[in-house]
């Protein structure tokens, strides 16, 4: 069963929602509505800490990009927070100072999504068209229940990756291989 958790907004605006407190987990600003986003469970957790883990050790270390877990990204008429948004080095919002911004109000180059249990997938693949929609270069869907991978780039149709195949990256990181099987085999112990 899929369960979806939305809180009407009554006319509630972008402004407005953003003056909220955070939750644990996120909740997310999607056409007006809240969107409460499901607490991560331990194949998520695991694959969500990892990837993180696998895009920096090469985008960060040579300064070509940077994956960052659970970060509000807000554009669009829209307050989301994927998985994982890896944005290219250049991009990377920063205060005067050259700091980590700590409000990111761009699109990512790559957003990631886990999916969970009880998690729409239909929603799931709205927000990552959204994103494309708004200059995102490429999507992940991860299913681990199906131990494959929905990949999304813009005017193009999805394609499914499982196995052996390797999974695209964003082009600052196109020498960057990972594959579906490695994904899943980080579940195992």
């Amino acid at each position: 069963m899929v369960v979806t958790h939305s809180i009407a907004a009554e006319r509630l605006t972008l402004e407005e929602f953003l003056q909220l407190p955070e939750t644990k987990p996120a909740r997310e600003y999607i056409d007006g509505k809240i969107v409460q986003k499901p607490m991560p469970q331990g194949e998520h957790s695991r694959i969500q800490s990892r990837l993180c883990t696998e895009v920096n050790k090469v985008g960060e270390s040579q300064k070509l990009a940077l994956a960052l877990t659970e970060i509000r990204c807000t554009f669009g008429q829209r307050s989301v927070v994927p998985d994982l948004a890896v944005f290219a080095w250049e991009r990377i919002p920063q205060t005067e100072t050259g700091r980590l911004a700590n409000k990111f109000t761009i699109a990512p180059d790559w957003t990631i999504e886990i999916l969970s249990p009880d998690q729409s997938t239909t929603k799931v693949i709205d927000n990552i068209l959204f994103c494309l929609q708004q200059g995102t270069k490429l999507g992940w869907l991860i299913d681990s229940e199906e131990e494959s991978v929905m990949i999304f780039k813009p005017n193009c149709l999805p394609e499914i990756k499982s196995g052996e195949e390797m999974l695209p990256a964003i082009a600052c990181l196109a020498d960057w291989q990972l594959s579906s099987r490695e994904i899943f085999a980080w579940l195992m112990f």
